[in-house]
């Protein structure tokens, strides 16, 4: 079990030089925008325009603040995503426009290499704890809002924008929103 601080998290320059990204977690250690299994990592979108594209790679988008984003995918009919919208699955490598309705957004972005890991992404809203048992490779829980007290001891806890990272399958934890708190649960699976 790993704590990653807001803090600690470092930026970087999105791939397609567009804006600016913070990067939470990537797997393996170090690598780089090319060459990561699975990556978690939020964006200040400023401007619509299209996506920076990755090649073999599906993501999950969710919006964290501003009023939300139109996404056009491949060519399909465009997809309004907003802070109530479930979180968005589609593929990295597909052509994607963005335009922001409504001025700019912050989103969080879930993505893995297609063939060697898959992830799942939910958004949960918390007044009452929450009994968390993993049973994926690696399991995140990204406090959105508020504040979560993790097991009895008031020193785990996770404040906006922290991250507990969970490595295999059968940790079994209480989560306890101190008092309301918004996660999202992101499940990576090896394939």
């Amino acid at each position: 079990m790993r704590i990653l601080r807001a803090s600690d998290y470092r930026s970087m320059p999105w791939k397609n030089g567009g804006g600016t990204t913070t990067e939470i977690v990537v797997s393996p250690a170090g690598a780089g925008l090319d060459d990561f299994d699975w990556r978690i990592s939020m964006a200040r979108v400023e401007a619509g325009g299209p996506f920076s594209v990755f090649a073999g790679i599906d993501r999950t988008l969710s919006i964290l603040e501003g009023e939300g984003m139109r996404l056009t995918i491949a060519g399909r009919e465009p997809v309004d995503l907003t802070r109530a919208s479930a979180p968005l699955f589609f593929p990295a490598d597909a052509a994607t426009d963005a335009t922001l309705p409504a001025g700019p957004i912050t989103d969080l972005n879930v993505m893995t290499r297609r063939g060697r890991v898959r992830h799942t992404v939910r958004r949960v809203s918390l007044s009452q704890p929450l009994d968390l048992a993993t049973d994926a490779a690696t399991t995140l829980v990204f406090c959105h809002e508020g504040s979560i007290q993790i097991g009895e001891s008031p020193a785990l806890a996770l404040g906006a924008r922290d991250t507990l990272w969970l490595d295999g399958a059968g940790h079994a934890l209480s989560l306890r929103p101190l008092p309301h708190a918004v996660l999202f649960l992101i499940a990576i699976q090896n394939d």
